[in-house]
């Protein structure tokens, strides 16, 4: 049997979850899947929340099957999550309450009462975070607003990470990466904006000190390890937000990289060396994350593979099962820009008859409304495509040396027509993998923070040597330019 390093990656999606084994060899990482598991969330008479603690034990059931198959040769654990979404902890270390889901109503209004008391300027100067109706900065001034009892005892925050991170070892931290997510983070001090905390009415005492990806938890805690059979093996921060960790495994060797994670949500932008917290950055609505590294998330976040998701659901509930696998050619087989939508319109938030949404919006934007599922799925992927080239077109902008090459990393890069669609909107070549550039990404901050690596770029060219990567080449551009054209007088940036 191979003795090569095992590392676990627990990564948890707003739709599912999954345990993967990332085996080292020295030269590429191989990626086996342990566990996965459905992630649903709960409708309780209060809101919409996560079943965290449902979540816990399908992880737990994961790391034991991987002990059991892995045994000593398990080296540490890396867990990451999508940003924003918290738990809230008493002074006795017990949480407070289910988390709520980010897509919950109870964030109506709070960005007017933000701005009441710190404008919009204020708070992009001192977070330079894209004002989204979810982020925590709302979520956390809901709880103010209705007195929640939960945050009037609350001694801790902790993000999705950090709550499966104490849980596993006893060990409370505020992972800098999924904390920048929150709109309450200034990356200029790389620390809280405490003085935008105290104007909002939050608690300053649930923000503590924070750490950077590569920390080490330590191991996991006595009961645990006797129910997992995992001994030596310990926790490890690493770039808890999953995009964070995507972007860590994007493989490339520019200094500027260029990237569209694409999944649920669309997150595109570059990784820079400093956030950009200017006029024109706010206009354009522009955020900087804290990655892997120090480095900055440079980016828009938009909706994604969400319009197709919840397409998909409503027509499986009505007796038409469509695969994914089976959406671009139904797509292909149909008219070219008949009708377009805005990804970003409110209407498409809350989950529901997508379908009927993406009609609705067309009829009002006197367009062909399109009827049959080939139709609305091309109308999906030529917006987004179209989306994604007004903002490149502002993005480029930020650096000095424009890109040549888009890298697309998550499952959505799996999609080939979208990627082609991408590539001919944009209008630049479009290079797409890894599928698993979350839990590659977390897997490589694992070897840094064990010295295996040396460096980012290390890692990156282990991606590389672990992946095969697709290329397009953008075609059909002049008629990619006259839909632009369409496009832009539907949809402003």
């Amino acid at each position: 049997m191979s003795e090569n390093k095992i590392y676990l990656a627990i990564d948890l999606g707003a739709g599912s979850g999954r345990v993967l084994a990332g085996e080292f060899d020295g030269n590429r990482i191989e990626l086996h899947e342990v566990n996965r598991f459905e992630n649903r969330p709960l409708e309780l008479p209060d809101g919409w929340h996560w079943n965290i603690t449902a979540l816990f034990q399908d992880i737990l059931d994961g790391i034991k099957a991987a002990a059991d198959k892995y045994g000593d040769r398990i080296t540490s654990i890396g867990i990451d999550t999508w940003g924003v979404d918290y738990g809230l902890l008493d002074g006795q270390g017990r949480l407070l309450g289910l988390p709520y889901q980010y897509r919950d109503d109870r964030t109506k209004g709070m960005p007017k009462i933000a701005d009441e008391r710190a404008s919009k300027e204020e708070i992009y100067d001192g977070t330079g975070i894209q004002f989204m109706f979810f982020n925590t900065i709302f979520q956390l001034l809901a709880e103010v607003e209705s007195r929640s009892p939960a945050l009037e005892n609350a001694e801790d925050l902790l993000f999705l990470p950090d709550l499966l991170g104490f849980w596993l070892t006893g060990e409370k931290v505020q992972e800098r990466s999924v904390a920048s997510t929150s709109q309450l983070y200034n990356p200029k001090t790389h620390d809280w904006n405490y003085e935008l905390i105290e104007r909002l009415g939050l608690p300053r005492r649930i923000f503590k000190a924070l750490t950077d990806p590569g920390s080490v938890l330590g191991p996991l805690n006595e009961s645990l390890q006797t129910k997992t059979g995992l001994y030596k093996a310990k926790v490890v921060t690493i770039g808890g937000h999953d995009t964070a960790s995507a972007v860590a495994a994007v493989p490339s060797q520019s200094g500027t990289p260029a990237f569209l994670s694409s999944g649920t949500w669309s997150l595109i932008g570059l990784e820079l060396d400093a956030p950009v917290l200017t006029k024109q950055s706010f206009e354009d609505s522009f955020t900087n994350e804290i990655g892997v590294g120090g480095k900055v998330r440079f980016l828009k976040n938009i909706c994604g593979l969400w319009l197709i998701q919840e397409c998909r659901r409503y027509w499986q509930n009505h007796g038409n099962d469509i695969p994914y696998g089976r959406m671009a050619p139904l797509a292909e087989e149909t008219e070219a820009f008949r009708s377009f939508i805005n990804p970003d319109d409110p209407i498409f938030v809350e989950s529901g008859n997508m379908p009927e949404k993406i009609q609705t919006f067309c009829n009002e934007y006197d367009q062909p409304i399109p009827t049959s599922p080939g139709q609305i799925i091309r109308c999906i992927y030529e917006s987004l495509a179209l989306r994604y080239a007004q903002i490149w077109e502002r993005l480029i902008f930020y650096t000095e040396t424009p890109p040549t090459t888009l890298h697309i990393v998550g499952g959505g890069c799996q999609d080939k027509l979208l990627n082609q669609f991408a590539a001919n909107a944009i209008g630049i070549r479009v290079q797409a993998c890894p599928v698993e550039a979350t839990g590659f990404g977390n897997i490589l901050t694992q070897l840094l923070s064990d010295g295996t690596i040396g460096s980012l770029a290390e890692g990156r060219k282990l991606i590389l040597n672990s992946s095969v990567i697709e290329t397009f080449e953008p075609d059909d551009l002049a008629a990619w330019r006259e839909a632009r054209k369409s496009f832009d007088r539907l949809v402003t940036f």
